[in-house]
């Protein structure tokens, strides 16, 4: 029997029995869909996660003080712009970061820059409305060459600054009752500051000159710092620096491995550590919309079990008149394969339309501010998975029917 008559006989077999095809199909639809937008989801997520790695810049380097042996699964260690830092440990003396060691870094000839930060919360009012918001102060001299925030509006801080702010995109736009926009005076603790720029982001973040910031946030104290926020010459030479960076401190500081008292960390280890999150949080999806995709093959196989004791009749004829075992296999293989395909067909246009309204549904999270990306690899992905779950849930009952014996088959009731 030619190829082209097995599969004739294959494509009968789904129309004549189309409620019960259909209801097969419907399995694998869900179960195609589901990878489909999951795909196209943690693709989107990936690429939002990798334009936001890269803009953090892998030749930053951030001191902090305190430092943990050991910590949790989310742990992050570092500061700077956007970090956060860990907690110091255990000990009656307050452990702080100094201009001492500030001193010491500038003897380290890889560092091109070092930015001093303290930051702290503070009352924020403008056009009669308050808010509580998170200030970091800056050397103004050099954040703008160090930071990875870019300007949406206005400028930097310069070194001549004083009473001058830079503010996030959303406290600009959405915070108060009013835009808070360039040259616009606001109250800060009782003290007027002008804001000069304006960050193309969203955050409600404050930034002003460090000098300034001591006044205004009174808990701290002036010459020391929360962070130190360092850029190298040479990413390339990032681990090395980092060695000379703790060796220069531990000298400094008189401490040694084991009671070490400051953390060293850089936004290359963030990065990494992110991008492994993302591919786990990936991985576990994928695997629960992979169930769907074993339900479905349980359906074909039972359907098509079903239609080889409908069929053992036809069986018996098409023997008696020719018909060879491989053509028996081949025409329910074809006809699971067909089931399977048209399945993925419609999951990957049901998983495409998913993928558009299900970032709108997840725009809480923060990584999944990005947009669905559906690529040509996981289309022919979830055809290929769809098509092959068909065949080998089309396997056994295919060969149980092409071992079908004709006198027995016709005999069949």
């Amino acid at each position: 029997m030619k190829l082209g008559k097995c599969f004739k006989h294959a494509f009968n077999m789904v129309l004549h029995s189309k409620l019960r095809s259909w209801l097969t199909i419907t399995g694998i639809v869900i179960g195609v869909a589901a990878v489909i937008a999951i795909v196209s989801i943690g693709d989107g997520m990936q690429q939002s996660l990798n334009a936001q790695l890269n803009a953090l810049g892998g030749d930053i380097v951030t001191i902090s003080p305190g430092f943990e042996r050991g910590g949790g699964f989310f742990q992050m260690r570092g500061g700077g712009d956007g970090g956060g830092s860990s907690g110091p440990q255990a000990t009656t003396k307050e452990i702080v970061l100094g201009r001492s060691d500030v001193q010491a870094l500038k003897g380290i000839p890889d560092i091109a820059l070092i930015d001093t930060n303290i930051r702290g919360s503070v009352d924020v009012s403008y056009l009669g409305k308050k808010g509580r918001i998170s200030i970091t102060g800056v050397d103004q001299s050099v954040w703008s060459q160090i930071t990875t925030s870019k300007i949406k509006t206005g400028r930097m801080l310069d070194s001549a600054d004083q009473n001058v702010i830079v503010i996030g995109g959303r406290l600009a736009s959405s915070y108060f009752d009013q835009p808070l926009g360039i040259n616009k005076m606001t109250m800060i603790n009782g003290s007027a500051f002008r804001v000069v720029g304006i960050l193309d982001d969203q955050s409600n973040s404050i930034y002003m000159p460090i000098q300034m910031a001591y006044q205004v946030i009174p808990e701290k104290t002036n010459g020391i710092y929360d962070t130190l926020v360092v850029k190298i010459k040479d990413e390339n030479f990032l681990d090395e620096v980092i060695t000379k960076i703790q060796d220069k401190l531990m000298i400094a500081r008189h401490v040694t491995q084991k009671n070490m008292d400051f953390s060293v960390s850089s936004r290359k280890e963030m990065q990494q550590a992110r991008a492994d999150t993302m591919s786990s949080m990936n991985t576990f999806l994928l695997a629960i919309a992979a169930v769907s995709l074993i339900v479905g093959s349980i359906g074909i196989a039972n359907t098509m079990f079903t239609s080889v004791l409908e069929k053992t009749k036809e069986i018996g004829i098409m023997k008696a008149v020719g018909a060879r075992n491989r053509d028996i296999l081949l025409i329910f293989l074809f006809n699971a394969a067909f089931i399977g395909l048209v399945g993925g067909i419609l999951g990957i246009i049901l998983g495409t339309i998913l993928s558009g309204f299900m970032p709108v549904l997840m725009g809480g999270l923060p990584l999944a501010r990005g947009t669905a990306i559906v690529t040509l690899n996981s289309i022919t992905m979830a055809l290929s998975v769809s098509v092959t779950v068909g065949i080998i849930a089309g396997i056994i009952p295919a060969y149980q029917a092409s071992k079908l014996k004709p006198v027995d088959a016709l005999r069949y009731e």
